[in-house]
């Protein structure tokens, strides 16, 4: 899963935190949030690599746009090494869980990365799934209030993967009122889902008919990650090169 290049100001995630919540929340929800996420990133026990990748993924304005609180029932589709699942099992502690999906054929070293992380206290209410994007729910759960899917929707336009299916899935798994949050890296207009695999980059217009088809509704949009110093045309993993990056907000219709 690769990761959004821009650089981690922390005054200015706390701004983008503020800006994100004030137009969802009274005065007092919106500074207990804010300081909850930042002791949430602060925490003595996170990792010094997860610290050194803050400053690449700027997770806080992130953590703002999706919300996640304690009791959640949370699902990360393509956690790959984790990173983003613990956050959001911080998020929910003590009494939410989150289901960290990953497909049975992960890299190695993704896979390594993952289950040294399980092991962690941090990672107590993760719930590893190992399942396919296609079908990525546990029998017998459901209801999740919100499901993350950061920077790995373009894989699967490369992989065996019905995507028509996927995305069906999420939606049924979700409760009504519940959010799916999708984050990826900008293809050029036009380029759809042809430069997935070349690029690791999918039109946004592409995705979001894509997910409006299964029945969500765009409800937000932010602009956090975006890069407007991007040419587009090179691939998204490309170190030390500024990347756009959308992040779209879907909702299940009540």
């Amino acid at each position: 899963m690769s990761a959004p290049r821009t650089r981690f100001h922390f005054a200015a995630a706390m701004i983008a935190v503020t800006i994100c919540f004030v137009a969802f929340a009274p005065a007092g929800v919106l500074a207990q949030a804010a300081a909850d996420y930042a002791a949430l990133l602060a925490a003595p026990d996170r990792s010094d690599a997860d610290r050194q990748a803050d400053k690449r993924r700027d997770p806080a304005p992130f953590l703002a746009f999706a919300g996640p609180h304690p009791g959640m029932k949370v699902l990360d589709m393509g956690a790959g090494g984790g990173y983003s699942s613990e956050l959001m099992a911080r998020a929910v502690t003590p009494n939410g869980v989150v289901f960290a999906q990953n497909p049975s054929d992960l890299a190695d070293r993704a896979k390594a990365a993952f289950e040294a992380r399980m092991a962690t206290p941090a990672m107590k209410n993760v719930v590893a799934d190992s399942a396919p994007f296609d079908d990525p729910i546990p029998a017998g759960v459901q209801d999740f209030d919100l499901i993350t899917f950061l920077f790995y929707y373009h894989d699967t336009t490369y992989m065996t993967v019905d995507r028509a299916q996927m995305n069906r899935k999420l939606f049924a798994a979700l409760k009504p009122g519940g959010y799916l949050i999708i984050a990826d890296h900008s293809a050029l207009p036009g380029q759809g889902v042809t430069v997935g695999h070349t690029l690791h980059r999918i039109e946004e217009s592409t995705l979001r008919q894509e997910v409006e088809a299964a029945g969500f509704k765009l409800v937000g949009t932010g602009d956090f990650w975006r890069h407007a110093d991007d040419t587009h045309d090179f691939p998204s993993f490309k170190r030390d090169m500024p990347v756009d990056n959308f992040v779209l907000k879907f909702q299940k219709p009540m």
